[in-house]
């Protein structure tokens, strides 16, 4: 499961790993047609009741990603049943009047693919990545379970127990992950992003069925959902498929958003989170503008500037960050790292983070990082930093669309981030255009202690009689 929606675009591949069924008997019926490009422009259409079907035709394997996203995620949830988002992900696979519970997975399977889903803040995602002439199946399977998931009280109490487990796994054993959660919460006052996506465990354990039905209900609308596809598919054919088995669901009105604008912050911030570790950490978070592809947002090109400033800091093996803080007789870091949230439907952020060098202090790691872009405010970057990230970036973008399910992915995410099939190449266009200067302007504008928040993990003892938890059966992530 994606718990992150902010992943630096410089410096990682995408988590996702594509998988690409071998399907050697289908292989002749797949190969492109004399002259026919082997990939094609995404094309996107609304069906009548109001859902979104985005195709991308990719010809260069008989395979086939089939993805439905739900414009609801944690952010969507209110006080007191935080995690009902990422809950609700697990009760889609609990069955349908036709499809018993766990059958759906079976089904897919059976077909020669695999699938899963994954909850962030923004948005919610189901994927099958199947065999291409199975297309159909998973179509008919996916909208079966958007429309007509069903389960009983006592399967909900079951699996409840699993996303406990799970948030006792992957954040109550770990002293970062408990670290950056009291540092959301610590950060935003107003804006959702403060809850944590696994949810807080009072409210997990007050979490009712009734209280993800009317999420269900509210938001699971098609309205509110896009439907994606990629791989060796027919435009035509797949939006015939589509009006079969999603156009034919009745629509439903969604309910309104209300504006939840994170006021402006007025002086730092700073948290110490004490929990048994080996080494502290050091994370500087402030407060930054996201990316709009849209006329009036003013503030992008300082978006895309603050993400070539952190791939300056952090995009490639021997960095600025990497250079200054963890080489040499006198470093003050084990490890050090810049991230730049750049998009999201929340507000956005700016991360330094660091690990003390043994006999170094978290203050000292502090100062390091704020130097390093200090500098930067005070000097400027050269033309081969500039140079390099760019085309680093490009490359990586490039790269990560050779996987099918990137490819719906990215489609996927920016449709729930309200952009375009083509918000990609805008954003290369545009990237391509950032000037040193504008890197030099984002590091005096955005790194004033009044945007700041500072988080101190401060290493406890080790229980060192504690067993290693294992996780509990049943999850499906």
């Amino acid at each position: 499961m994606k718990h992150h929606a902010s992943i630096s675009i410089f410096r990682r591949m995408p988590r996702w790993a594509a998988f690409l069924s071998t399907c050697v008997a289908l292989a002749a019926a797949a190969t492109p047609g004399a002259g026919e490009p082997a990939s094609a422009t995404a094309q996107q259409f609304t069906l009548a009741n109001g859902i979104t079907l985005i195709v991308k035709p990719d010809r260069r394997a008989p395979t086939a990603v089939h993805m439905l996203w739900v414009r609801a995620g944690s952010m969507d949830e209110v006080d007191g049943i935080s995690g009902v988002a990422h809950v609700l992900e697990h009760m889609m696979f609990k069955g349908t009047p036709t499809v018993p519970a766990g059958e759906f997975s079976r089904r897919v399977a059976a077909l020669g693919g695999r699938d899963n889903a994954f909850t962030s803040r923004d948005y919610t995602g189901y994927f099958q990545q199947i065999p291409a002439h199975r297309l159909e199946d998973v179509m008919q399977l996916e909208s079966d379970r958007f429309a007509h998931i069903q389960w009983h009280d006592d399967e909900f109490k079951k699996e409840l127990e699993v996303v406990k487990e799970e948030r006792r796994l992957r954040t109550e054993d770990n002293p970062r992950s408990l670290m950056n959660e009291a540092l959301n919460a610590a950060v935003f006052v107003a804006a959702p992003y403060r809850r944590p996506i696994v949810g807080w465990m009072s409210d997990l354990d007050a979490l009712t069925s009734d209280d993800a039905r009317a999420f269900y209900q509210r938001w699971y609308v098609p309205a509110n959902a896009a439907v994606v596809v990629a791989g060796d598919v027919d435009v035509n054919q797949v939006k015939v498929f589509a009006e079969k088995y999603y156009g034919s669901l009745p629509s439903r009105p969604m309910s309104a958003r209300k504006p939840r604008e994170e006021p402006a912050q007025a002086g730092i911030k700073r948290i110490e989170f004490k929990a048994p570790a080996e080494q502290a950490t050091v994370t500087l978070a402030y407060k930054v503008p996201s990316f709009q592809l849209r006329p009036d947002a003013r503030d992008d090109p300082d978006a895309l500037a603050l993400t070539v400033l952190a791939a300056v800091l952090d995009g490639y093996r021997g960095a600025r960050l990497e250079r200054a803080l963890t080489q040499g007789a006198d470093r003050v870091a084990d490890s050090a790292g810049a991230d730049n949230g750049l998009w999201g439907r929340g507000p956005q952020l700016f991360m330094l983070t660091g690990v003390p060098a043994p006999g170094k202090t978290p203050l000292q790691v502090e100062y390091a990082l704020k130097e390093q872009v200090a500098r930067i405010a005070r000097e400027g970057i050269t033309a081969s930093e500039l140079a390099r990230v760019k085309t680093q970036w490009v490359a990586g973008e490039v790269y990560k669309l050779d996987s099918l399910f990137n490819q719906a992915r990215e489609l996927g995410t920016q449709w729930a981030q309200g952009l375009s099939v083509t918000a990609g190449d805008q954003l290369i266009e545009q990237l391509r255009g950032v000037t040193a200067e504008q890197v030099q302007a984002v590091a005096q504008r955005y790194f004033g202690d009044d945007a700041l928040t500072v988080a101190y993990l401060l290493p406890q003892p080790l229980d060192k009689t504690r067993k290693p938890r294992t996780p509990a059966a049943g999850g499906r992530h």
